[in-house]
């Protein structure tokens, strides 16, 4: 797989909302669903950025050993409401061999309006920039995508341990996690990275504390030490240590 890059895309005046604490499980639904947006809309320009969102993207097979060899054909962020901030088809550079549509959901009519990579890269690379990033295994999103994110501000749903609990320790599946935990069945045919992306926006808001908590294990906050104006040349004289008188002789 080629290396991942650092994409920034031109900036523009971001749309951000206050942010977010933490709700008990049973609040997580909300009252009004989240706003859908186009089947590869692009940037849905009525959704708010917001401090969080969540990725999820689809891939297709490519070359002579397509089990084993993976492309981006779709990519979609939600936000932390659930609405739909970007969905695009990505057209792979590789020539496609299986389009994986029983569990991908992709057909080659999408790639008649699909974005290039290059596109997509600098549109998620935007959206990205300054916020929490929430994903399943989202390891697999960003190398697809070609991009990285500070690993600081990534919150990964199926690396919080009592997510892995249910599946013996290892990495649970986010349809078997949104089922236990949500309530909710999704996946059961082809997959909408759309939809995938708001359960695993679901699953993130149900446990914010307890990841938040696990995050801070490795990623403690950091401690910046303010000096107020005056006092730096004060403390710099303390630390100076006094000259040793010599005796004449």
């Amino acid at each position: 797989m080629t290396d991942t890059v650092d994409v920034k895309a031109p900036g523009r005046e971001r749309r951000r909302s206050l942010g977010a604490t933490a709700i008990p499980a049973a609040k997580v639904v909300e009252k009004k669903g989240p706003r859908d947006g186009k089947v590869n809309e692009g940037l849905n320009e009525t959704a708010e950025i917001g401090k969080y969102v969540a990725i999820d993207c689809e891939m297709v097979g490519v070359g002579p050993d397509p089990d084993n060899e993976s492309a981006l054909a779709r990519v979609s962020i939600v936000n932390w409401n659930g609405d739909q901030v970007y969905d695009s088809f990505v057209r792979p550079k590789e020539k496609v061999t299986d389009w994986r549509t029983h569990v991908s959901g992709i057909e080659p009519k999408h790639m008649i309006e699909a974005r290039s990579l290059e596109d997509v890269q600098k549109d998620v690379a935007q959206i990205l920039e300054d916020t929490i990033l929430v994903g399943h295994a989202v390891r697999n999103d960003l190398e697809a995508l070609m991009l990285s994110h500070p690993k600081r501000d990534i919150r990964d749903t199926s690396k919080y341990p009592p997510y892995r609990k249910i599946a013996g320790g290892g990495s649970p599946r986010l349809k078997l996690l949104a089922s236990e935990f949500l309530g909710l069945k999704i996946q059961d045919g082809a997959h909408s990275s759309v939809e995938d992306a708001r359960a695993t926006m679901l699953l993130f808001r149900r446990d914010k504390e307890g990841i938040e908590k696990e995050h801070a294990k490795k990623w403690p906050v950091r401690v910046t030490t303010v000096v107020a104006e005056g006092e730096e040349g004060a403390q710099a004289k303390k630390k100076r240590k006094p000259r040793k008188k010599t005796r004449k002789r």
